[in-house]
């Protein structure tokens, strides 16, 4: 589904396309000024980019690069395999193996892939002159230049689990990620975490932010907090973490972006 953003007679129209990928619907809404004949060719070749990545890193998929490493099968070579799989042990490493894409000797990279996949597309969107730009899939959001004209992109975070926003962001180059809508097991167990509401990282990789979330809603209360804060001391990523009642504690850096009064205790 194609949208297009009205604009005046002196400049060109954005677009806004919407399409089921890896189960989900993905919006790409490109802002910048440019013909409808560039804008087209565009949005047909960032899902074609996001259909590749379901088919090459979807586990479930029998014939993917994952599902066929899984079962000990032939794999191609493939240049972003490699450096997907590379990157999550770094992140395993980072997190004290708290984000880990290898559970009982199974493979499966979701809590990287999709913002891997969005922070590659938003990038190859720059590339090619469409700097203004703001890719959702599910609870992962990468935005990029201006929404409009001096104006920076207003995104709403919600809790999963409710659907509620929790909170408004603003920013003009940020990737946000959420985790809690979907099963995530504690690596170390191999039990279902459910001990916390959701997890919200924002920071300039969504790929690395989405594997933060993952990994901080995979601690528990206790670590997430004192990850979370430790995380926000040493770089850029911010976190919000929601409890299972409700309350709300963000890292100061995530403040900044929001205007909000909470604060997480280190």
């Amino acid at each position: 589904m194609t949208s297009h953003i009205a604009g005046s007679a002196m400049t060109f129209p954005g677009s806004t396309r919407v399409e089921m990928v890896m189960g989900i619907p993905v919006s790409v809404d490109i802002r910048t000024a440019l013909p409808a004949r560039e804008l087209a060719p565009l949005l047909d070749d960032a899902f074609a980019w996001l259909r590749w990545v379901d088919d090459t890193f979807n586990p479930a998929k029998e014939d993917s690069q994952i599902g066929r490493l899984n079962r000990s099968q032939t794999i191609r070579q493939i240049p972003e395999l490699i450096e997907v799989l590379h990157r999550c042990d770094e992140l395993s490493r980072a997190t004290d193996g708290w984000f880990e894409a290898r559970i009982n000797g199974v493979i499966d990279p979701s809590g990287y892939i999709k913002g891997w996949a969005l922070e590659r597309l938003s990038r190859a969107l720059s590339n090619a002159g469409a700097g203004d730009h703001r890719i959702t899939a599910g609870e992962d959001i990468r935005v990029r230049g201006s929404a409009a004209p001096g104006k920076r992109w207003r995104i709403g975070i919600r809790d999963p689990r409710t659907n509620v926003i929790r909170k408004v962001v603003f920013a003009n180059d940020l990737g946000i990620a959420t985790s809690g809508g979907s099963t995530i097991v504690n690596p170390h167990t191999g039990e279902v975490q459910n001990a916390l509401g959701s997890v919200s990282v924002i920071g300039p990789d969504l790929g690395v932010a989405d594997a933060y979330a993952t990994a901080i809603y995979a601690m528990g209360p206790l670590l997430a907090r004192r990850f979370a804060a430790e995380l926000a001391a040493s770089g850029p990523y911010q976190t919000m973490i929601i409890s299972r009642d409700g309350q709300e504690v963000s890292t100061p850096g995530f403040i900044d972006y929001s205007g909000a009064e909470a604060r997480l205790a280190g």
